[in-house]
């Protein structure tokens, strides 16, 4: 058994994800939003807790279907958000934007129906109840190791969460390597992805104490949202690439409309792509100098094995 500060972390996420259930039923954006956001975290902070493998297989398995169900709701959600947000700048054809309101308006309604159904409130709870569960015994575990004398904290967590952070910032490398400078949707959504894992190991590699990090989440936060947002345009320009070819029946006038607005924010795409360009090399910095960072603790490991 060994002592480890990560069971303040999770208690501290498990206690956000609860916090968020009665919004979540209630329809709450910004809630469900919240705990997809938490559940991920949870996600990058299990393989870490010092558990049994099936358990913690079992509870990522879960959290990770939760993720998913939300993020179907959570997409349509930022769509009706970013269709308000185009209505309001009088720049792009309000015939579009009306005709795509309406059709993600319905997407949306069918999405919260389903998730409703696939993941009611009970469900979740359970799932709460089997992450307190295991929060509780590592509580237990940490304070029996303070308790014993005999027995030293060890550094395996440690030397856990460093290598996790060298794999996060390798993959990072990687994809925005195979990004490369040419505007390619799928690929800036893959960097979105490893930047968003590399952060949420960051952030928790700076709760417990590894204060370096600290000057490369801001970074990391502030692409994540250029990336995120070229994602959610590139969705928009998906679905009003739908609406136009399936309206009937058929209408000249929004047709066209909705040919200029693809037009329109593909044009914002590539302006947001030209400054994540800019912003490339401090990501690649950052990506470097993590994944150069050899997990100390293997080390201390080593050392203390003989």
């Amino acid at each position: 058994m060994s002592q480890s500060p990560l069971a303040i972390p999770f208690r501290k996420r498990l206690d956000a994800f609860a916090h968020e259930l009665s919004g979540v039923e209630q329809g709450n954006v910004e809630a469900l939003h919240r705990m997809r956001v938490t559940s991920r975290r949870l996600r990058e902070l299990l393989p870490l807790l010092e558990m049994d493998p099936d358990t913690g297989q079992n509870l990522n398995r879960r959290l990770r279907r939760v993720t998913r169900q939300l993020g179907i709701v959570r997409e349509l959600d930022v769509l009706m958000l970013l269709i308000e947000e185009l209505q309001r700048r009088n720049r792009y054809p309000p015939v579009a934007l009306k005709n795509l309101s309406a059709s993600v308006g319905d997407a949306r309604d069918t999405a919260r129906e389903r998730l409703t159904a696939r993941l009611p409130l009970a469900k979740l709870k359970r799932l709460v109840d089997r992450l307190d569960r295991a929060a509780r015994l590592l509580e237990r575990q940490d304070a029996a190791v303070r308790r014993s004398r005999a027995a030293g904290p060890t550094r395996a967590w440690l030397w856990a969460l460093e290598t996790r952070l060298a794999r996060r910032a390798e993959c990072v490398r990687s994809a925005i390597a195979a990004a490369g400078s040419l505007y390619a949707p799928e690929r800036l959504h893959e960097v979105r992805i490893a930047l968003k894992k590399l952060r949420y190991a960051a952030e928790l590699a700076t709760e417990v104490g590894r204060q370096r990090m600290t000057t490369a989440l801001p970074a990391l936060k502030k692409a994540q949202g250029l990336l995120g947002r070229i994602h959610d345009l590139e969705v928009l320009v998906a679905f009003g690439r739908g609406v136009q070819a399936s309206l009937s029946p058929p209408d000249l006038i929004v047709w066209k409309a909705l040919g200029s607005l693809v037009h329109a924010v593909e044009g914002d795409c590539r302006q947001l792509h030209a400054q994540y360009m800019r912003d490339r090399t401090t990501l690649i910095v950052i990506a470097d100098r993590t994944a150069a960072s050899t997990p100390r603790a293997a080390a201390v490991g080593r050392r203390a094995a003989g």
